[in-house]
C-alpha cells in the first residue's frame, strides 16, 4: 500500500523485492581452499591433433601448469576429472604435483565427492572450472564455478566467473592467480 499526498491510500503497483543473500564474487574467492579442472576446454583449446600414427595430441599452456605448482605448493588441493583418457595429460599433471586424477569420467559429480572425500574439503570451498555439459552438475553445486570465455552457452550462463581467456590460453592461471593474490598466498619473486 502507498499513500497519495491527499492521504488516499492506494495499492502498491510493484511485487515486494525478495532479498536474497548471495555471496559477493570476492567473498567466494576468499572462500576457496580447492581447486578442480576439467582438461579438454579448459586447459587445452578444446582441439585434438591425430597423428599419422594414430596418437591424440593436446596443447597445453605452460602457465597454467606453473600456477597449478604454485597452488599445490601453497598447500591447495588440485583435482583433475576428465571424460579422456590419455596417457600423457595424466603423466602432465602427475609431474605438475596433482595427484587427484579422475580419467575416464563421464559422471563428474561421483568423482568430485571423492575428491571431496580424500581432500576432506567442502563443496562450498571448491573452485571448480568446466567448458561443457558434462561439468553442469559440479558446476552448480560448488563454491565458485568457473569456465573459459569460449564454454558452451549453457555453462556460461551458471558460472559465478567467466574468464576473459579461453580454454588452452591461461583461464586456469587467470583464476588460480586471482585466489591466491585474494589471499595473499601468490608468490613473490
Amino acid at each position: 500500500m502507498m499513500q497519495t499526498v491527499t492521504g488516499e491510500i492506494l495499492p502498491n503497483p510493484l511485487p515486494p523485492v525478495p532479498i536474497e543473500l548471495e555471496l559477493h564474487i570476492f567473498d567466494k574467492l576468499r572462500a576457496v581452499k580447492a581447486f578442480v579442472f576439467d582438461v579438454d576446454g579448459v586447459f587445452t583449446n578444446n582441439e585434438i591433433l591425430v597423428s599419422e600414427a594414430g596418437e591424440l595430441l593436446r596443447i597445453m599452456n605452460v602457465r597454467d601448469g606453473q600456477a597449478v605448482k604454485w597452488a599445490i605448493r601453497a598447500g591447495y588441493p588440485v583435482g583433475i576429472i576428465t571424460g579422456g583418457r590419455s596417457e600423457g595429460a595424466k603423466k602432465r599433471f602427475t609431474d605438475l604435483g596433482v595427484e587427484e586424477y579422475y580419467s575416464g569420467i563421464h559422471e563428474k559429480w561421483e568423482a568430485f565427492q571423492s575428491f571431496l572425500k580424500r581432500t576432506n574439503t567442502l563443496v562450498s570451498e571448491v573452485c571448480y572450472m568446466g567448458d561443457d555439459l558434462p561439468d553442469l552438475p559440479v558446476l552448480r553445486k560448488v563454491g565458485l564455478s568457473c569456465c573459459p570465455a569460449d564454454a558452451v552457452p549453457d555453462v556460461t550462463d551458471i558460472c559465478d566467473f567467466v574468464s576473459a581467456i579461453p580454454g588452452g590460453r591461461g583461464c586456469v592461471r587467470e583464476i588460480i592467480e586471482k585466489v591466491m593474490k585474494l589471499q595473499d598466498k601468490w608468490p613473490e619473486y
